[in-house]
């Protein structure tokens, strides 16, 4: 009977330990569970603002979609009207037309007119744009073979007795680009001189008279008795050069170069009279250079060629105009072998 006594003993000795293991483990555990809740927390945490923040986004999306955002935006600004054309000078604007770009030559008088509305050679252009050259050189002509160094502006000196009816010559003519007179090429020269010498002052004036013929048609046309002596073309480019002058001191410098370059189409040669003179053709020099090098880079190479030729007639030791000339009828012949 001692025997299981021993045994019950050992058992009811073991209890506690049992008990002290369980509170040891269930302690353990606990601490285990603690820890990993901590961890899940320090995770779980950043992923519901990245979460939140999500959310936000694609609501303020939503919200954009759907027209309903209450953010500000700022309206895209209206577009710009075109802006106007620069208004040029008048010493650009005869050389616009000179190169034959009558519709944008006569949209910059018009312009130019409105800030100079007293300016009578600007006037008597824009009537060389608009009047019927027919009608105000008269329908009978003559033809002409052009010759070495003729222009429409010498021709109209000689014939019209003014380098400034240029422009009405070369539409009279059909002319698209009046800086393009060919040696051997043919012209039609209304058949009175002396007639078209008037007639050409009649037209930049605005005053007409009736055809002598009886064509029943106004013309601008005189008879020859009537008509006033035809100034030389030497005495005409001596008198703009001083009217050039003229102008200068008055502070009208755009007018002065373009009377300037009336005198010298007429006479590219003519001797400036005084350092004043030689000043102003220099500044008339550079301005076609710098014309001609705009249209070079266009690759507009005749009316450019053309201009340094206008340039080399009046000053032959004129540098730049040699040197871009050259470059400029290189170019051209190899061009013209692509």
């Amino acid at each position: 009977m001692a025997k299981p006594a021993v045994t019950m003993a050992r058992r009811s000795d073991s209890r506690p330990w049992i008990a002290i293991r369980g509170r040891m483990t269930l302690a353990r555990q606990t601490r285990c569970d603690g820890w990993w809740l901590k961890q899940a927390m320090l995770v779980a945490i950043p992923l519901t603002m990245l979460g939140l923040a999500g959310c936000a986004q694609v609501n303020a999306l939503k919200s954009k979609v759907n027209g309903n955002s209450t953010t500000t935006t700022t309206a895209p600004p209206a577009p710009s009207e075109a802006s106007p054309r620069p208004t040029l000078s008048f010493t650009a604007i005869v050389n616009e037309l000179q190169l034959g770009h009558y519709s944008e030559g006569e949209q910059d008088l018009r312009q130019y007119l409105l800030l100079h509305p007293g300016d009578r050679s600007a006037q008597a252009m824009l009537r060389q744009l608009t009047v019927d050259p027919k009608q105000a050189l008269g329908s009978r002509s003559r033809a002409y073979a052009v010759q070495a160094g003729d222009s429409y502006s010498t021709l109209a000196a000689r014939y019209l007795g003014d380098a400034g009816s240029f422009l009405i010559l070369a539409r009279y003519n059909g002319s698209t680009n009046p800086s393009m007179l060919r040696v051997g090429e043919t012209v039609h020269l209304p058949l009175s001189r002396a007639g078209t010498s008037s007639a050409a002052g009649a037209a930049l004036s605005g005053s007409s008279t009736t055809d002598p013929a009886g064509s029943g048609s106004d013309t601008l046309a005189v008879s020859e008795s009537s008509a006033p002596a035809v100034e030389s073309p030497t005495a005409k480019a001596q008198r703009l050069q001083r009217e050039s002058l003229s102008l200068l001191d008055q502070g009208q410098s755009d007018q002065a170069l373009a009377r300037l370059g009336e005198a010298l189409s007429i006479e590219p040669r003519l001797k400036p009279v005084g350092p004043q003179a030689a000043a102003l053709r220099e500044q008339l020099l550079a301005s076609y250079h710098e014309h001609a090098i705009v249209l070079y880079r266009d690759q507009q190479l005749d009316q450019a060629i053309t201009l340094w030729n206008r340039i080399l007639a009046i000053n032959p030791n004129y540098e730049p105009a040699v040197i871009y000339r050259a470059r400029a009828l290189d170019l051209k012949h190899r061009l013209k072998q692509i």
